[in-house]
Order: structure tokens, then sequence, then C-alpha cells
């Protein structure tokens, strides 16, 4: 009955390289921006996993989309069939490298200000809006019209979160190159 049938078709198909290399860059991302999170911002771990995971998920899934979005248009016609070889079938003429690190320097910036966005939205809306200032007594006014001449604290903030999200990004992207490099080596070298 399924003589002819021939079972490894649908693995040539549905590009399951491509599913298991982005849940592994996942796994890879996560904990390295759920640490600098941690450090930098000092939040809790568990709520720096749970920024982490939010970040990264809702980032891969439009930047899943954009790529859906723009591959039926002209904007990659001359590397159209490489890039969609590359992506599926790990394979690379080299013609296509300068294409390759614009694509990698365009996704960089792209999903840091997708990510920097996200973080600002989770925090916003995480925090509790009941939570209100406490009054400050006349001897405290002194000292906050002081602190307040020091420079405004929201724009300082703005800045960390930025820097923030930056390293996080750049720590992540450096370990999922690494993780490139070696599935390339070891392709190379044939290693598996």
């Amino acid at each position: 009955m399924l003589d002819g049938f021939d079972f490894s078709a649908p693995f040539r198909v549905v590009p399951f390289g491509v599913i298991l290399f982005d849940f592994l860059f996942l796994l890879v991302a996560i904990p390295v921006e759920a640490f600098i999170l941690n450090r930098r911002l000092k939040f809790d771990k568990r709520t720096c996993s749970f920024y982490a995971i939010a970040m990264n998920l809702f980032s891969n899934v439009i930047g899943w989309v954009v790529f859906f979005i723009l591959e039926p248009t002209n904007f990659f016609v001359s590397y159209k069939s490489q890039l969609i070889s590359f992506l599926l079938y790990n394979r690379l003429n080299n013609q296509v490298y300068g294409g390759i690190v614009m694509a990698g320097f365009t996704t960089f910036f792209g999903t840091l200000m997708v990510k920097f966005v996200l973080l600002r939205l989770l925090i916003i809306s995480l925090s509790n809006p009941g939570e209100k200032k406490a009054v400050p007594e006349p001897e405290d006014t002194i000292l906050l019209k002081r602190k307040s001449r020091r420079g405004n604290r929201k724009g300082w903030q703005s800045t960390s979160l930025f820097t923030t999200t930056l390293i996080a990004n750049s720590l992540s992207y450096s370990a999922i190159t690494l993780v490139v490099l070696f599935r390339i080596f070891a392709r190379t070298n044939n290693v598996y």
C-alpha cells in the first residue's frame, strides 16, 4: 500500500531545519537577555525572564511577518533564490555575502528598535498605576529641588533602558553568531 511513498518528502518541503534553528536561537537569546536585564535594571529573575521571553517571541514573530511580506516583492530579486536556498537548505553561493552582511545589520537594528519599544510597553503596562507617590514634607521639598536641578531622571532612565536593550541585543546576537559559526565550521569539517 505504501510501497511508492517517500517518507522523507515532507521533511524536504517543510523547513524543519529553519524551525529548529529558530528555536535554538530563542533558547540562546532568552537567557542572555534575561541575565542582562537582571543585572542592569535590577528586576527580579522571574520578571527579567518574562520580559526576555516576551521581547524575543514578539520580535521573532514580527521579523518573520516582515520577511514574508517583503519576500514576494521585488526587494529580493537578485538574492531571492539564494536566500531561500540558504534558509531552507543551508546552501549558499559566494556572491551573496555582502547582502547577508547588510541584511544582518538591518535585522540587528530593526530587532533592537522592536525590543526597545516592546520592553517599554511591557514596563509601562505591567506597572501598578494604583501606587501613589508620597506627598513631600516641607523639609523634603528642598532636597527635591536639588535633585531636580541635577537632571531629568526620566531622560536618564530612558537612556539606561535603551542602553540595556542595546547590550542585551548585542550579546544575544553575538551568542547566535557563535552558534552559526560553529554550525558552519562543523559542516565544513564534517563533524556531525
